[in-house]
């Protein structure tokens, strides 16, 4: 593949300061595309160890990081279908669909959609997963990412929670996109599956629009799910959710105690009730418009100032953010981490929490500075984080430039 690079972006890197480091411009720039385009674990290990010994320092390959790789020009443009295979032999299928006059001069938002139907068999090998197919979800201005459902891997379970976010690290490796505006959309059972993400695991994504779907069904084992729905998680996340007033499955008046909960939690939404509505999209026409409206609105910040979580698993749904809850009192019952930071200083409220990580940014944290940390009205920091390599190397896993970290504070309450 040929690679490309923009002047703005090469004039940038070769105003990058590495401590001493006479490594090409040039150089540098392969360096971190081997990292980026990096196919295997083993790959991304060998490319991250070279990394590291070429950056003088953390802030060195921050930056680097940070600028991101060589986008190229000779990428798929289209109807793109692609595959993940989890751990476990499980074949994900995705399409992307690309404008055809992508550049990569330019950084693109991303709208993932997700399908109905899910308590369907898995589709045979060509089959569409969008009905009616792809020709109305082409857009000129963003990527469109339709992955795939089936009743033995719904929306709301923890494969496709890690398969969304592996196939969004597909994406970012070949196509130059706009990390903070990454939205998820949904239509009925994949509406579901936009609040579950929104519930769960909402770091990715900048807006969420649950279409004719129902988040109470996350609540039923039966449906596969079983989970316990937490609404302060949803703070600082917006909602375009639409309704039919007459939709046979869930209509909208069924949704009013959920509605009512986000205006008390004061969480940002717009609730459309479609009158006379069924349970059908026959109304996103109309709608359009102010749906495009919300989207260009909101951006997502990936280092808000508040954050709060609620989770009763250290292993599973336990970090939003720049936060990560470790461990808890007690394993299965819910727990609450709330953390505020106003410049240097960070606030902590931690009830059922013992131990948890804080992760810095260092455009949001100046970390030349000592750091104040109190929890529960008690300091427990005073001082300095190291910024380290491997730390700037874990946090680019994902791929997503604008949520790196160069340094960590782990904090046990236990002691």
């Amino acid at each position: 593949m040929k690679l490309w690079i923009s002047a703005a972006q090469a004039a940038a890197v070769l105003a990058i300061s590495v401590g001493g480091s006479n490594l090409a411009a040039q150089d540098r720039l392969e360096l971190v595309n081997a990292f980026w385009q990096a196919e295997s674990a083993s790959e991304r290990e060998d490319a991250a160890i070279a990394l590291a010994s070429a950056a003088a320092d953390a802030q060195a390959l921050y930056r680097w990081l940070r600028l991101g790789p060589e986008y190229s020009s000779d990428v798929a443009r289209g109807v793109v279908s692609g595959s993940r295979t989890a751990d476990d032999g499980t074949v994900f299928p995705y399409v992307i669909l690309v404008p055809e006059a992508y550049d990569p001069a330019n950084s693109y938002p991303v709208e993932f959609m997700l399908h109905g139907g899910v308590g369907r068999p898995r589709p045979e090998e060509g089959e569409s997963f969008w009905r009616g197919g792809y020709d109305n979800l082409m857009r000129d201005d963003r990527l469109v990412v339709v992955p795939l459902a089936w009743n033995e891997a719904i929306w709301w379970q923890s494969a496709q929670a890690e398969n969304l976010v592996e196939i969004l690290r597909a994406v970012r490796q070949d196509y130059h996109i706009d990390d903070n505006r990454v939205t998820l959309t949904g239509v009925s059972d994949g509406g579901t599956g936009a609040w579950f993400f929104a519930f769960k695991q909402p770091s990715e994504w900048a807006a969420f629009l649950p279409y004719i779907a129902h988040p109470g069904v996350l609540r039923s084992p039966q449906s596969g799910g079983g989970y316990r729905l937490y609404f302060e998680n949803l703070l600082g996340k917006p909602f375009y959710i639409v309704s039919g007033e007459n939709d046979r499955l869930y209509p909208a008046a069924s949704l009013a105690s959920f509605i009512e909960i986000l205006e008390q939690q004061n969480v940002e939404h717009t609730f459309r009730i479609i009158e006379g509505g069924g349970h059908n999209t026959q109304w996103l026409p109309e709608e359009m418009p102010a749906i495009e409206a919300f989207k260009a609105a909101h951006v997502r910040d990936p280092f808000p100032d508040q954050i709060q979580w609620v989770t009763e698993s250290s292993e599973q749904f336990n970090e939003y953010n720049w936060v990560r809850v470790d461990a808890l009192e007690e394993e299965g019952r819910p727990s609450l981490l709330q953390v505020s930071r106003e410049g240097n200083a960070f606030s902590v409220t931690a009830r059922g929490v013992s131990q948890f990580t804080l992760r810095f940014n260092p455009e949001e944290v100046n970390l030349e500075d000592p750091l104040l940390v109190s929890v529960n009205g008690r300091v427990v920091h005073t001082g300095t984080v190291r910024q380290r390599k491997e730390t700037v190397l874990e946090s680019a896993h994902k791929l997503d430039r604008a949520a790196l970290y160069t340094a960590t504070l782990q904090v046990d309450l236990t002691q």
